[in-house]
């Protein structure tokens, strides 16, 4: 069977396919398709005298070449979007150890030297309300 989804959604290439197999069809010709695949079949055999079984064979090849090529590019997205997501994941472990393992280094820092942990959250706090206020008031 004609797959109409992908003969409307592949319109474009396929007319140009269509013009060279069937010489006799014009631009003006495939123009007016709307979608109706009955309608175009009947359009291809009185401009070409072929059969009807011999243009919906021929169109159905087409449709499932598209078919079959829409399916190789849903899996190698779907395979992309795994490989991504896995990378991902693997990264944001990686991130988490690493955090894990310098967390206990920066407690240890504010339990020895708690003064200066103070001093600097508090410059860091400073800063950061300076940068804020800049910005907002460009705003």
């Amino acid at each position: 069977m004609i797959n109409a989804q992908i003969l409307q959604g592949q319109w474009n290439e396929i007319k140009g396919i269509l013009k060279q197999h069937w010489g006799d069809l014009t631009a003006d010709d495939l123009r007016r398709f709307n979608g109706d695949v009955d309608q175009l079949v009947g359009l291809i055999q009185r401009k070409t005298g072929e059969t009807r079984r011999a243009i919906q064979d021929y169109l159905e090849s087409l449709t499932a070449d598209a078919s079959s090529d829409i399916s190789t590019a849903v899996e190698n997205g779907r395979t992309f979007v795994n490989d991504a997501a896995s990378a991902a994941q693997g990264t944001l472990h990686d991130v988490a150890d690493h955090l894990r393992d310098h967390y206990g280094d920066a407690a240890d820092l504010v339990r020895g030297r708690p003064a200066e942990s103070v001093v600097a959250a508090f410059g860091v706090g400073l800063l950061t309300g300076l940068v804020l206020s800049l910005f907002m008031r460009d705003r």
